[in-house]
């Protein structure tokens, strides 16, 4: 019985592993994969995109309690000069092209939290019809942090998550493999 336990395990670990690199470049190719993601990773300057009351919540975080910097995270003012963009609050209809906008202007690769019920569905302004029922309509969100405001603490914890997202992506070796 214990002999079909450990088969049936070390089945189970071998088919969740990757197939390991099949030639020098692609191990060469996924180790700079690595270093450009830890680089991204350690410094990811957010443009907030403050709209209503979650505003308050984030810049809550970047002060010295929570003290974003720790983690290389740096708000610009300017979306030529970031990589990811929050948008914290409710976004209504004559916003949006603004959000899109500046979301254009962002060079790649880009990313976006959305930070709070209502950039996130709609929240309390769900049914007006001056609201966008989700930032995620107007422009693609990566993560999506939940709460009416959101605290500081979720704040944190989802620019971690979007960190470790960025941790996770292949980039170079997804176009070597083409």
């Amino acid at each position: 019985m214990a002999h079909n336990a450990q088969h049936l395990s070390k089945l189970l670990a071998s088919s969740f592993k990757q197939a390991p690199p099949n030639t020098l470049p692609e191990v060469v190719i996924s180790k700079i994969d690595g270093l450009v993601n830890w680089a991204r990773t350690g410094s990811l300057w957010p443009m907030t995109f403050g709209l209503a009351c979650c505003a308050v919540e984030m810049m809550q975080g970047y002060a010295a309690r929570y003290d974003m910097d720790r983690f290389g995270v740096i708000p610009r003012a300017s979306p030529r000069q970031s990589d990811c963009i929050i948008v914290a609050g409710t976004l209504t209809n004559k916003m949006a092209p603004a959000l899109r906008k500046v979301y254009d202007q962002m060079p790649n690769p880009r990313y976006v939290v959305s930070m709070g019920s209502c950039a996130n569905g709609g929240g309390y302004y769900h049914y007006s019809y001056s609201v966008v029922r989700g930032c995620d309509r107007i422009i693609p969100v990566d993560v999506y942090i939940p709460g009416c405001p959101p605290t500081a603490e979720a704040f944190v914890y989802g620019i971690l998550q979007l960190q470790k997202k960025i941790g996770r992506e292949q980039n170079l070796l997804t176009w070597w493999r083409k």
